[in-house]
């Protein structure tokens, strides 16, 4: 039985860590899978929780530049992004140290090290005296988690805690950047978009793979770019407008339908509604995105029908997560 721990637990959750076990824990993005970062058997822990494949590489969460430096060789020339970035929702791939298992890295260069904005992340981090490896706190492939109901509805009884600090507030994954590359890589999108990026340091693309991820799944670059990713239990089809999510909904008539519907969106009466946010609110809908995912599945719904934002700002990582999830059926 995994422990729920309070705010005001948060020694007992450190000491779960430093003593290599596991604990989930909010960040401002997602939930994530806490363990001792430098501990190669509690990192190993993580992978069986998750069932997840050791090709695909953890990110770190640090707590302030010493802990940093444990990481990473050098961080003079990505001082302007730490700075301006962090404590936020942005993960820079620097040259790893020594200290790095390969675990971690899955036997690559880089190392995946952000510093998260939420206090209760980052209390936990200094409390614990470590840097933290922490993906996602779900099942592989599956819907990320904002809340601590969503960590036990995929890892209860796999994890030692998990400490419960309410709803995540931005909702989706942060951006990964490898700032070692001319223009800068953006390997996933996040809530730190590519715009705001580029005021700061400079040109960045947006990460195209060359194959189809699941093609050689061994060769994948960063953590968050593998295609089974964010999946509800429910079949995902996505819709370009409200025409099409009523063409939708009449060819699959029978089945038990649900649909994130943006305000002002008008679904049939049989179709299981979660209402998602304003159509020009990209925040909101990114931080309801999981939620209703969720909220929709354990509806018991057999298809989720879901509109598309526009690929721009916070849209792009919302595309980016619906596309994934909408492919790894």
């Amino acid at each position: 039985m995994t422990k729920r721990l309070q705010p005001t637990e948060i020694e007992q959750a450190a000491k779960i860590l430093r003593e290599g076990g596991t604990v989930a824990f909010p960040t401002e993005t997602v939930y994530g899978l806490g363990a001792n970062a430098l501990d190669e058997a509690a990192i190993a822990k993580i992978f069986a929780a998750k069932g997840r494949p050791s090709w695909d590489p953890l990110i770190v969460h640090v707590s302030d530049k010493m802990m940093l430096t444990r990481l990473a060789l050098s961080i003079v020339k990505y001082e302007k992004l730490i700075q301006h970035f962090w404590p936020g929702p942005l993960t820079l791939l620097l040259p790893r140290t020594e200290q790095v298992p390969d675990a971690i890295t899955a036997g690559r260069p880089l190392v995946g090290v952000r510093m998260p904005s939420h206090p209760l992340a980052l209390a936990l981090i200094r409390a614990a005296g470590v840097p933290i490896a922490a993906p996602s706190a779900n099942r592989f492939g599956h819907t990320s988690p904002t809340t601590a109901d969503h960590v036990l509805e995929d890892l209860d009884g796999r994890i030692d805690a998990v400490l419960d600090g309410g709803p995540t507030t931005v909702g989706v994954e942060s951006t990964v950047l490898d700032p070692n590359q001319s223009p800068m890589l953006i390997y996933r999108p996040g809530a730190i978009t590519p715009e705001m990026i580029e005021q700061v340091a400079g040109p960045v693309r947006i990460f195209q793979p060359a194959v189809a991820p699941t093609e050689n799944p061994a060769g994948l670059p960063s953590p968050g770019i593998g295609i089974r990713h964010y999946a509800p239990r429910a079949k995902l089809i996505l819709v370009a407008s409200e025409e099409e999510l009523h063409q939708q909904e009449e060819q699959h008539a029978g089945e038990k339908i649900g649909a994130l519907l943006p305000e002002g969106w008008m679904a049939k009466p049989s179709t299981e509604v979660f209402q998602w946010a304003s159509w020009s609110d990209g925040q909101a809908l990114a931080q309801r995105l999981f939620a209703g995912l969720r909220e929709l599945d354990a509806r018991g719904v057999t298809t989720i029908l879901c509109p598309l934002p526009e690929a721009s700002g916070v849209g792009l990582a919302i595309r980016d997560r619906l596309e994934k999830a909408a492919r790894a059926k």
